[in-house]
């Protein structure tokens, strides 16, 4: 008789550990899934493109009805879970629905973060998360001119870039005094910012939001300063909390995510599971799509009882999507007292590069405009290759480096 696996979580980590176990024992479990919006699972990194104009969302849907139909899943599209009972093994989803489980999956994902100013609730306040908020903006961008992205990150960014493909107006909103600071060293966020204006958007650095006006929709921001600016539109990106309020409501270990070990099993009862953004593994909660595939790995074999994998944890790379700008970095790129940098900057061509060196082995890199070889600085920052005898021609790349490579 097959157990019940419930995966509550149609994204991209719950589905992804789904793949990966019907590859390894497509028998074992009957599987049952929960998702909160109302269609098959898809690609979230490619809504950028689909904010930009460059892709429709059948596009980038990765797991149509059909998919789930094939793989015998079930899937309840549109109707969350909204109460997990440990005692009786069963979630209860919200029309009513309850389903008992052998092994729980929580994917539940993160949530963003709104800036709980005054006005943060009018209607042309949103923020950058699913194909609704996207389509929410393509349809402000038809009828309205204003637009203001809060938050210079990685996320704002690629807001700002689609928005302004839409004929917007837009202006970027950043508290801190450079963009992408948690990705860049000041250097590259000056030739960020630069190429950005270029195609015309607009930035006020060290800006904090006092409020949003308006009274039946947004019309204005108003800093704290006292100054305004216009807004039809305000996007929030200001980063993503992980959403844990049914592992906590079900007596799970929380701390700022759920707590799992090396297995991805949680810390408070062993038959549940958990990957994704909504998981806390040693201290560190992430936010990037290559840990997400690391876990679901994991989680896959365990479940398959293959118990022989353990997640230990990732080094993340950001790469930058918005179209024509080129950017990479990874690992510790601002450095200590003990490590020391490797630069070449070339304004002629726009390009700049970084490498924070320490113990003979790469720990950071940056790369803005010629970002190719930025998997191999990677690979060699992961591995802790000693880079010694390479010192000279490093900053070259790899096809000066391996001559067999070019």
């Amino acid at each position: 008789m097959k157990q019940r696996l419930v995966v509550i979580g149609n994204g991209m980590a719950g589905i992804r550990t789904v793949e990966e176990l019907l590859k390894l024992d497509g028998e074992r479990y009957d599987i049952t899934v929960f998702g909160t919006e109302p269609h098959g699972n898809y690609n979230r990194i490619l809504l950028s493109p689909v904010l930009a104009g460059e892709k429709q969302f059948g596009d980038i849907v990765t797991h149509d009805r059909a998919w789930y139909a094939k793989h015998g899943v079930l899937l309840y599209a549109g109707n969350p879970v909204i109460e997990i009972d440990r005692k009786r093994r069963v979630v209860k989803a919200l029309d009513g629905l309850e389903v008992a489980y052998d092994r729980l999956l929580i994917a539940t994902g993160s949530r963003p973060f709104i800036i709980p100013v005054p006005g943060h609730k009018l209607p042309g306040v949103i923020a950058f998360r699913d194909i609704n908020d996207v389509e929410t903006m393509i349809a402000a961008a038809r009828s309205h001119r204003h637009a203001v992205v809060i938050g210079g990150g990685l996320l704002g960014l690629e807001a700002a870039n689609g928005l302004l493909r839409q004929g917007m107006n837009v202006s970027v909103v950043h508290v801190m005094d450079s963009l992408m600071e948690r990705q860049l060293d000041k250097p590259a966020a000056k030739l960020l910012k630069a190429a950005l204006e270029k195609r015309g958007m607009r930035f006020l650095l060290e800006a904090n939001t006092a409020e949003i006006v308006g009274s039946d929709r947004v019309t204005a921001i108003k800093f704290k300063d006292g100054s305004e600016i216009p807004a039809d539109l305000v996007v929030m990106a200001v980063g993503i909390r992980p959403n844990v309020e049914l592992a906590k409501a079900a007596g799970l270990h929380v701390e700022r995510a759920i707590v799992v070990d090396d297995t991805l099993q949680s810390l408070s009862d062993p038959r549940i599971y958990a990957v994704g953004e909504c998981v806390q593994h040693r201290k560190n909660v992430y936010g990037l799509v290559a840990p997400l595939w690391d876990q679901a790995k994991v989680c896959a074999a365990h479940l398959a009882g293959f118990g022989h994998r353990r997640y230990g944890g990732s080094v993340t790379a950001t790469r930058l999507k918005v179209t024509g700008i080129d950017l990479y970095s990874a690992g510790d790129f601002i450095g200590d007292k003990d490590s020391e940098d490797l630069v070449l900057r070339d304004p002629g061509r726009g390009v700049y590069k970084r490498l924070v060196l320490k113990g003979g082995c790469i720990v950071g890199v940056v790369l803005y405009g010629e970002v190719s070889d930025g998997p191999w600085y990677f690979e060699l920052m992961q591995a802790r290759r000693d880079i010694t005898h390479l010192r000279q021609r490093l900053l070259f790349g790899r096809a000066y480096c391996e001559p067999q490579a070019a």
